[in-house]
């Protein structure tokens, strides 16, 4: 890409972490930051999408940039772009100017979230030292193929010549990527065959274990499956951490709308931006190991909506054996389902449908007995809906 060549980032002094994947990839990522600002190293993250802020996206040592930081990088990468005489999209400039700042800032570590696909995204114009692939799921089938596949061929774009490549899912590891490891001599770490976890019976603990290594650490709030697949990368990184930063990053690293639990005047309220089928049996594994420790709060009520380009049937085929009542509206945004599809996917539920989203969480919060517990799901746009109530309730 000549306009990263001309900004000189596409070859970092940094050590460089890619990861890319259907689902799990901020959780992952937020891990790797965490633990290897515990170790005391300079770590540029890059991920996407925000959800309050556009200075989330870019993060030293953990904390937002300043906005005066992102605009002379965007001024850096507009330079480059005339000089080329190039257009860019705000993904390409803006993924530039978060590589111009972890260049500028001298960051010992680089944490990337692919925004897309793998392939021709443009974080893949950095060479990894570490690709992590998270799993693979059908999402974006129309830029990135409509079988499991075919999408892992895009995300397999990541992997380079004799570079350590961990895939993360629980699922049979794809051909594509088999077959991409293989061509690059790329060593290649599984899930449940190389590195595997177990949580502990106490919840407070879970292990982690490989050929050589056996490690208990802390639970943390994000899901197991990407804390250890993130300690599966820092261990091939070749980067010197201790336990203790292992430990402390996992019990520090948070992110909105991950299986988020959270008490609202007195009633539990689970968000998790799960919005396709594979987040979404990632989102029941979790929920039923938190009712399996609640079983006061059986029941479960459902503030829901989605987008109308997403696998709306699949998504509450999975939910409906598990939703007691669904309290649905649609989206305030161009691709939002329409009331009408969402009603008539949940045909023979509970339903009770509202002309917004935040009318329908605050009939939630009114109506929602002990026995209950209140999820919020089905797009990232759901839970912002939900927080921006939330923000002008304070």
């Amino acid at each position: 890409m000549p306009v990263a060549e001309k900004l000189g980032v596409v070859r970092p002094a940094a050590k460089v972490l890619t990861v890319a994947g259907t689902n799990g990839k901020g959780s992952t990522t937020t891990t790797l930051a965490a633990i290897l600002n515990a170790q005391g190293l300079k770590v540029g993250l890059y991920q996407s999408p925000h959800v309050y802020r556009f200075n989330e996206r870019v993060k030293l040592r953990g904390i937002e940039v300043a906005d005066q930081l992102l605009i002379d990088a965007f001024v850096e990468v507009d330079q480059a772009r005339r000089e080329c005489g190039l257009s860019l999209s705000f993904f390409e400039a803006t993924t530039l100017a978060a590589f111009v700042i972890f260049k500028n800032e001298h960051c010992d570590v680089w944490v990337l979230e692919v925004g897309l696909g793998g392939r021709l995204d443009v974080v893949n114009v950095v060479d990894p030292d570490v690709a992590v692939i998270t799993n693979i799921g059908l999402d974006h089938t129309d830029w990135l193929g409509d079988t499991i596949e075919k999408i892992a061929f895009e995300k397999a774009g990541i992997i380079r010549r004799n570079i350590p490549v961990i895939f993360g899912g629980q699922q049979q590891i794809p051909q594509a990527i088999l077959a991409k490891a293989a061509e690059c001599q790329a060593p290649l770490y599984a899930l449940n065959r190389d590195y595997f976890y177990e949580a502990f019976a106490d919840g407070k603990t879970w292990g982690f274990a490989t050929s050589g290594t056996t490690l208990k650490l802390p639970v943390g709030s994000l899901a197991l499956d990407n804390i250890s697949t993130a300690v599966a990368a820092i261990l091939l990184s070749g980067l010197d951490v201790s336990q203790q930063a292992l430990a402390q990053g996992i019990q520090t690293a948070k992110l909105p709308g991950r299986f988020e639990i959270r008490t609202i005047e007195n009633q539990t309220v689970i968000f998790d931006a799960g919005h396709n089928p594979h987040g979404v049996e990632f989102l029941l594994r979790q929920l039923e190991q938190y009712l399996n420790h609640h079983p006061e709060t059986p029941e479960v009520v459902c503030v829901f909506s989605m987008l109308a380009d997403k696998d709306i049937n699949s998504v509450i085929g999975l939910l409906k054996d598990r939703v007691h009542s669904w309290k649905i509206a649609p989206l305030d945004v161009p691709r939002a389902a329409e009331l009408s599809i969402l009603t008539d996917a949940l045909a023979g539920q509970s339903i009770a449908r509202y002309d917004n989203v935040k009318l329908a969480f605050r009939s939630a919060l009114d109506e929602t007995n002990n026995n209950q517990l209140i999820l919020v799901c089905g797009s990232f746009h759901t839970l912002e809906a939900v927080w921006e109530c939330l923000e002008e309730c304070q």
